[in-house]
């Protein structure tokens, strides 16, 4: 067999085990928004802000009145903004530690140990009836985003540190299909006649944490990532065999001579921390290429799109816009497939550049269709093809690739704080666009997209100059790339000497 291109049971046991986080964030990043109607109403009855009487209540009437005093009460307003925007909150925050937790315990006892906050959050949800349900749907969602925050970062560095070089693109890939599934889940059991009623919603919230109880029972039977093995804690023999339950039977010399030769390099640094790499000159450029491309998947307005679909269904005379909204989200969880079986094909680059590039053709048509529509019915259909091509070049590229880049951008000693400082890059952006959105497009109205477009062609101008291809490549190849660029430091005399020394015994 040739070394390094082998797929067992074993790896996709542990790929599938690591997947249910990203399952689980994007489960956690979709389920707030179906049942929004029901949990406004359910804060404001609990507060007393609403005017209809239990009668009217138990009977079924007055829902709309209930609906429209409870989304315009200001206590109301606030803790439903706080429910929404502390997941952002909490994932900002343990973006931080990706790399102390991932590196103290290893990466699966790391997934593993985080999986406490998961139940927790899914517990305080789902009993949250019993008590304050404001009170306990904010905790449940600050837990779980502070959860999220960590599993997007684990999860990638695992994924891209066990999986064999021809496949690293593909399962890299994985943890966006996963996010993608979990968010198509959450809409699809979010329908009022399922979970998304008065009855169920807490349910609906508290079966976030339901992928962690699963994931617990499969990460113990997962083999610890080899390179954390082998050079974090120096066990040669345990990374053997962790490469050969992973790959099967094959020649793991050349794996672990890559590994050998990477631990020395990182024993030859100082320790990476994250305010080290922001300082050090030497992983500068890939720095920046790894924080633009996490920029460039927030900034390209996909939120926004998801933000603004069911207006536009709506006009569009769609009689259940939450279907249509469905189907957007079945495009995506498609799309996404697509992506896994292109990229390691066609490229990273490659696919960022087509992603970005048609997006933003995209968001030309969207603000033509918005503008036009009601001078041309037909131009509402334009608007809303546009926002399926959208997500589907989306997901082709800029969704799923800044991800799992990060570990390939970086060696193993500053990957955990790489991929910490992306993460939190991209939380935070996360959180810009959700709560900068709705100002902006009240402002621009139907020219909003037109800020996106700007936006997406500088990242496509930017991919284009700046961010390499890593397919099929090795860590240290793709360190070379950065490094060829580089000015080399000038000898000192004392350096000149020894070569001129070398030089001579030769």
């Amino acid at each position: 067999m040739e070394s390094g291109k082998q797929l067992s049971v074993t790896l996709a046991l542990a790929v599938f085990a690591a997947a249910l986080g990203s399952l689980q964030f994007g489960y956690s990043l979709g389920v707030i928004n179906a049942p929004q109607k029901v949990i406004e109403r359910h804060y404001g009855r609990v507060l007393g802000v609403l005017s209809v009487d239990s009668a009217t209540v138990q009977s079924g009437n007055g829902t709309e009145k209930e609906f429209w005093e409870a989304k315009h009460h200001p206590a109301v307003v606030m803790y439903w903004s706080l429910s929404v925007a502390i997941f952002c909150i909490g994932g900002m925050v343990s973006s931080f530690f990706v790399g102390f937790v991932g590196d103290m315990r290893g990466r699966v006892k790391g997934m593993l140990m985080i999986n406490v906050l998961a139940v927790a959050a899914g517990l305080l949800m789902g009993l949250c009836k019993m008590w304050k349900p404001h009170i306990m749907v904010i905790a449940g969602r600050a837990i779980m985003g502070f959860y999220c925050g960590l599993t997007s970062g684990l999860v990638p560095m695992y994924i891209g540190e066990i999986a064999p070089k021809a496949y690293r693109g593909a399962l890299g890939t994985l943890h966006q299909l996963a996010v993608v599934t979990g968010i198509l889940i959450s809409q699809v059991i979010g329908l009022d006649f399922l979970l998304g009623n008065d009855a169920m919603w807490p349910l609906l919230l508290a079966l976030s944490g339901a992928p962690a109880v699963l994931q617990s029972l499969l990460l113990p039977l997962c083999p610890e990532s080899p390179r954390y093995l082998y050079i974090k804690l120096g066990k040669e023999q345990e990374a053997r065999k962790s490469l050969l339950r992973l790959r099967g039977e094959y020649d793991p010399t050349p794996d672990l001579e890559e590994m050998r030769r990477e631990k020395e390099e990182a024993q030859n640094e100082d320790r990476i921390s994250i305010l080290s790499l922001i300082r050090s000159s030497v992983y500068r450029q890939q720095l920046f290429v790894a924080l633009m491309m996490h920029l460039s998947q927030q900034f390209s307005g996909i939120n926004a799109i998801f933000y603004y679909s069911t207006a536009i269904f709506e006009r569009a005379g769609v009689g259940h816009p939450v279907y249509a909204t469905i189907g957007m989200g079945a495009v995506n969880t498609v799309f996404t497939m697509v992506s896994v079986a292109l990229v390691d094909r066609a490229g990273r680059r490659t696919l960022s550049l087509i992603g970005l590039g048609g997006m933003c053709c995209c968001t030309v048509a969207i603000t033509l269709g918005l503008k036009l529509q009601n001078n041309y019915s037909w131009m509402t259909y334009v608007s809303m093809s546009a926002i399926f091509l959208f997500v589907s070049f989306f997901e082709m590229g800029p969704g799923p690739i800044p991800w799992f880049i990060v570990a390939e951008l970086f060696s193993q000693g500053p990957r955990p704080a790489a991929i910490a400082l992306a993460g939190c890059c991209n939380w935070t952006s996360n959180f810009i666009i959700g709560m900068t959105f709705p100002y902006i497009e009240a402002l621009l109205g139907s020219y909003v997209f037109l800020l996106f477009a700007v936006l997406l062609f500088g990242f496509t101008v930017f991919t284009y100059l700046r961010v390499p291809e890593t397919k099929g490549k090795s860590f240290e190849e793709i360190a070379a790339i950065f490094q060829k660029g580089q000015r080399r430091p000038r000898p000192t005399p004392d350096t000149q000497l020894e070569l001129v020394k070398s030089a001579t015994e030769a």
